[in-house]
């Protein structure tokens, strides 16, 4: 089955995941692919810093959707198919109804009480929506995650917000959407969970001695995230990013740490499911999948995985 995988230099095809990675080929050249999603109603869609593109041919031919800001974070279907939204650099939201031919700001958006705090020197003195999502039990909920400044999440399709951010760390890379109302969080420090909402929060990590986590994966009856002891620019050196796979049976309750080709030295930052496994990638271009008997490597793509989703 093929593989799209976003990287730091492009989004790359993987023709057949399973069994050939040397096949691997660049089908957009686009920078940084913050995030690949493929959905029912818009194709294949990639967030990039140099715009959001679509494809509606498996990854053959791509168009720049021509959202107002050119740095896109984020994408997400609404369960009608209808409405596409997209999250940005500085952090705004957009949305479209004609297939991204227009687009119109979400304004409520920037009305969030707390909107003046979102801003940190590492992202130009600014903020970003890193994570968008809706269930389809609540098709008019839309939660977005924005680093630095929290979750938030609309119930009118986006035009209008409310802060769920107490009990949180604000450092928001991404929130798993696992059902209407619980959301796991995944910052820069600490990995958390709601159950109604994001009105109120527990911290799941506590337990665990890696703080810094980018993304979280649900699949059957198990939770999967990943973490480093620190961000980034601490990923060098001998240690790499000293980084650490975690699975839990129970919700995030309690987790195991498992091993994993890479480990520790490179970190998982993405996640997906192909033909039924749990694959992830990591800062070292390393793509591995989830067996009965544990984690094996599939491949490697030049550059660091950023995003994958299937074809």
């Amino acid at each position: 089955m093929p593989l799209l995988v976003g990287t730091r230099d492009g989004v790359f095809r993987v023709p057949d995941a399973a069994t050939n990675f040397e096949s691997a080929e660049r089908v957009l050249d686009a920078g940084d692919a913050l995030r690949v999603r493929r959905f029912p109603g818009h194709g294949i869609v990639a967030a990039t810093r140099t715009g959001l593109y679509r494809s509606t041919d498996g990854g053959d031919a791509w168009t720049d959707l021509g959202v107002p800001r050119e740095e896109v974070f984020a994408a997400v279907e609404s369960p009608d198919r209808e409405r596409l939204y997209a999250g940005t650099h500085p952090a705004h939201l957009y949305v479209s109804t004609n297939g991204g031919e227009s687009w119109r700001e979400l304004e409520g958006f920037q009305d969030l009480p707390s909107r003046e705090s979102w801003h940190t020197p590492r992202h130009r003195n600014e903020a970003h929506v890193r994570s968008l999502d809706v269930h389809a039990d609540a098709p008019d909920r839309v939660i977005a995650g924005v680093e630095v400044g929290g979750v938030h999440v609309s119930d009118d399709r986006g035009e209008t917000w409310t802060e769920r951010r107490d009990g949180l760390q604000n450092d928001v890379h991404h929130v798993l959407v696992l059902r209407p109302e619980s959301y796991v969080a995944s910052c820069g420090g600490g990995l958390y969970r709601t159950d109604d909402a994001g009105r109120s929060w527990s911290q799941l990590d506590r337990d665990l001695d890696h703080t810094y986590f980018r993304e979280a994966m649900a699949h059957g009856s198990r939770l999967y995230a990943a973490a480093a002891r620190g961000p980034p620019g601490s990923w060098h050196g001998d240690d790499g990013a000293d980084a650490a796979l975690f699975e839990s049976a129970d919700g995030g309750e309690s987790f195991e740490a498992v091993t994993y080709p890479g480990g520790p030295e490179e970190v998982v930052l993405a996640w997906t499911v192909l033909a039924d496994r749990v694959v992830a990638g990591t800062n070292g271009g390393r793509v591995i999948a989830r067996t009965p008997e544990g984690w094996t490597s599939l491949g490697r793509v030049p550059e660091s995985v950023r995003s994958l989703a299937t074809c």
